[in-house]
């Protein structure tokens, strides 16, 4: 089988969030079961310079607003798959975010971005660009891919299956309606039964509609968006395709993520955890705080939006610093949050510290030293934060939304007693319950054996591409 996966990003290549480690993994994880797989990616300039081998495939320019554009084929510098590239340097040379300007505004022209992402898709669908490869399947993620199953059904001959994944619902692809012109979607599809949206068009919603199969990124999440508290206004949608809708777990690459590998202070595993408290040591150290802290070290690697929370835990800082535990952030988002960590930070400078912005290897010594990783997201269609944690024994502590209540399981004493707790839960997306939890984890860290009991059965959870792989192959055979 021939699967073409379709995204804006790629680990190592183009990373903004999990989007991209997902993209990074699953194909390969597909190509082991012994299935043909190739990615088709924007030119943007970590893409150009990471891609081994670049070379021609066809000219097929000019089109949306680029005089020349080139279709190119190499291969991906870890898996060595095959990967398209559409080289339009007038929509993708831009350094920086792959979404937004150095002004913090999307960029004007988006929709012709990706617009003509989802058109190469499904003229690759139709044989025209490379007649050598034609996927059997087109597999587009999330609303940067979501006009690929709507150009393919608008060509009456073209009969290819197409699976949309919704890595985050919350992002749908909005653009004025008069980008259609830009767009060639003709005004047939311009409905709310097609892809009209409150006035505009959505990305999103095209791939929602249009698609022969939808997936999501966890079994809760599929549940949640089919419901007006988590659907963003499209659980309408959602619930019309619910026969065509399922939810299948994101995986980790353990090949990356893996205390046992040299990116951390201390190399150690499940049967020798010695080295975590000299990575603990290692990042107070680094970050210039206290190491005779009497609780844990807490940390967040996550964007700083209310969507993750972040408003929630700076409420209950007071709390966390009240139980003698300490605090280290990474990760940026909304001014404000961002702003309130660094006040907090400079206030308590032994036991708060912060780094605004995104460092890969960092965030690694993060999962290896601090004890707690706090994720209390308001919702979370998947999450792969807490799947690093638990694999590094830094216990989540999470809201019971999305894939966090897939994938964590809560201290209590009924998971203790039948040795299956994995991290901390709660329920309430309040400041009070958020709190509580925090301090239940502080005093269950005052019990070192039991906390190492646990900390060892998060290490063992096995939460690997290898089982999602099979479901996907299950669902493309099924198309």
């Amino acid at each position: 089988m021939r699967i073409l996966h379709v995204a804006s990003e790629i680990f190592p290549l183009v990373k903004t969030g999990g989007l991209a480690d997902v993209v990074g993994s699953l194909p390969p994880a597909l190509a082991k079961r012994g299935l043909d797989v190739r990615v088709l990616l924007p030119g943007l300039p970590g893409v150009l310079n990471g891609i081994v081998g670049l070379k021609p495939v066809m000219q097929i320019g000019p089109v949306f607003g680029a005089a020349v554009v080139t279709l190119s084929l190499g291969k991906l510098p870890d898996s060595g798959l095959h990967a398209y590239v559409i080289e339009a340097p007038f929509l993708y040379q831009r350094e920086g975010n792959p979404y937004v300007g150095p002004d913090g505004h999307d960029w004007s022209d988006n929709h012709r971005r990706f617009g003509l992402l989802g058109w190469v898709a499904a003229h690759l669908a139709s044989g025209e660009l490379d007649p050598v490869w034609v996927p059997g399947v087109v597999h587009a993620h999330d609303w940067h891919a979501g006009l690929a199953p709507a150009y393919i059904t608008q060509n009456p001959g073209l009969k290819t299956p197409t699976v949309f994944t919704v890595h985050n619902l919350a992002f749908r692809g909005m653009f004025p309606m008069e980008c259609h012109h830009e767009l060639g979607l003709p005004m047939r599809k311009l409905t709310p039964h097609g892809l009209e949206f409150h006035g505009k068009i959505s990305f999103m919603k095209a791939g929602l509609v249009y698609s022969s199969r939808i997936t999501t990124v966890s079994p809760s999440y599929a549940r949640e968006i089919c419901t007006p508290e988590f659907g963003c206004g499209l659980d309408g949608v959602m619930r019309d395709r619910g026969s065509d809708l399922s939810g299948i777990l994101n995986g980790v690459d353990y090949a990356v993520w893996n205390p046992a590998s040299a990116r951390i202070a201390s190399p150690y595993s499940v049967d020798d955890v010695a080295g975590k408290k000299i990575c603990k040591r290692a990042l107070q150290l680094e970050f210039g705080l206290s190491t005779e802290a009497r609780g844990p070290l807490f940390a967040v690697v996550s964007r700083l939006t209310s969507q993750k929370g972040m408003d929630l835990l700076l409420a209950s800082l007071p709390e966390l610093l009240r139980e003698g535990a300490q605090l280290i952030v990474l990760g940026t988002g909304d001014g404000d949050l961002e702003a309130g960590f660094r006040y907090a930070a400079s206030v308590n400078p032994e036991n708060v510290a912060v780094h605004i912005g995104y460092d890969e290897s960092m965030s690694h010594r993060f999962m290896a030293g601090a004890d707690i990783l706090l994720v209390p997201s308001r919702f979370e269609p998947c999450g792969l934060t807490q799947l690093y944690a638990l694999r590094y024994g830094t216990l989540p502590l999470v809201r019971r939304v999305g894939g966090l209540a897939d994938t964590v399981v809560d201290v209590n004493d009924d998971s203790l007693a039948a040795d299956k707790a994995t991290g901390f839960i709660f329920d309430d997306a309040a400041r009070h319950a958020l709190g509580a939890r925090i301090r239940d984890a502080c005093a269950f860290y005052g019990n070192q054996d039991a906390w190492l009991k646990v900390q060892k059965r998060a290490m063992l959870q096995d939460f690997s591409w290898d089982d999602s792989a099979m479901h996907y192959e299950e669902l493309y055979r099924a198309l």
